[in-house]
């Protein structure tokens, strides 16, 4: 596999997301800046998931790695940090690392929010359970939150209150996430729903291993659920706070996450037959009536 074979099987994922990564109404730059970050941020997730196209072997080549180390997660991420690093100072080697460098500079990114996503999934690693909310909440602080501000660096609007109305938003689409893949959570061994909270709802490890959710399962989900969209409402002024096409952007982060919800809702939060998805419909309608709230 090329360079630009891996490149393109990374970014390709952008149009599974719940949320648009870089829709075609934005100024080019941004879309390229924007893809530039999504392609490092999808990288490192597929390779601390284990999900790396082809079995990774042609992301261990960039990384200076022997083909063979691609099944080593701890060895890819470890040379990754190090590419990563040659970002800011230096060459790097593997082409979404490339591709990333122009953004950095244009926009004076700092290493810090890379570095946050990289230790999320490091974290991943041996970090299989989370024992109370406040827990996860620190997960998302280095897993979720890095991307939201990034994205208001790329577009010059950071402040210290959009940096936290982003921040809310990013970690209520981390949640909704967690809530729609529990069963592919579990299969990786991971389970980001609370301890604490499934012992509130009685519900044990074996309940999310069924074929469908009992009625102790979805009350679980249901309430992280509610408390996503509580995230969401917090986040949401963040939309009214900036004008034109960035306006459109993240209605559609915050609409993303509204229609996600409104589909684990219609599955009557029953994510372990499936993994609810919001239909494009559903996106939009959420999108205007973010755009509609925020007006």
């Amino acid at each position: 596999m090329t360079g630009d074979d891996t490149s393109r099987a990374v970014l390709d994922k952008a149009a599974r997301e719940n949320f648009p990564v870089a829709p075609v109404f934005l100024p080019r730059a941004w879309r390229q800046d924007l893809m530039a970050v999504y392609g490092f941020a999808r990288l490192v997730d597929d390779i601390g998931d284990g999900d790396l196209a082809a079995g990774g072997r042609a992301d261990a080549v960039h990384l200076g790695l022997d083909p063979e180390a691609a099944a080593d997660r701890t060895a890819m991420l470890d040379a990754f940090e190090a590419d990563l690093r040659r970002v800011f100072d230096g060459t790097p080697r593997h082409p979404l690392l490339l591709a990333l460098r122009p953004t950095v500079r244009s926009h004076r990114l700092t290493p810090e929010p890379f570095l946050g996503l990289i230790a999320a999934n490091r974290q991943d690693q041996h970090v299989k359970r989370y024992a109370t909310y406040d827990d996860l909440l620190a997960y998302c602080e280095l897993s979720a939150n890095p991307v939201g501000r990034l994205v208001l660096s790329i577009t010059g609007t950071s402040s210290p209150e959009r940096i936290r109305r982003s921040d809310a938003v990013c970690t209520a689409l981390q949640i909704v996430e967690h809530l729609q893949d529990v069963a592919e959570d579990l299969g990786r061994d991971r389970i980001y729903l609370p301890a604490a909270d499934m012992k509130r709802f009685g519900v044990e490890e074996a309940d999310l291993a069924a074929a469908t959710a009992n009625s102790r399962v979805r009350e679980l989900v249901a309430f992280e659920a509610g408390r996503a969209r509580d995230l969401l409402d917090e986040g949401t002024p963040l939309v009214g706070s900036v004008r034109g096409r960035l306006r459109l952007l993240l209605a559609g982060f915050v609409g993303g996450g509204r229609a996600a919800l409104k589909a684990v809702e219609a599955a009557g939060y029953d994510v372990l037959a499936g993994s609810p998805k919001a239909t494009k419909p559903g996106l939009l309608r959420e999108v205007g009536s973010t755009l509609r709230r925020e007006g």
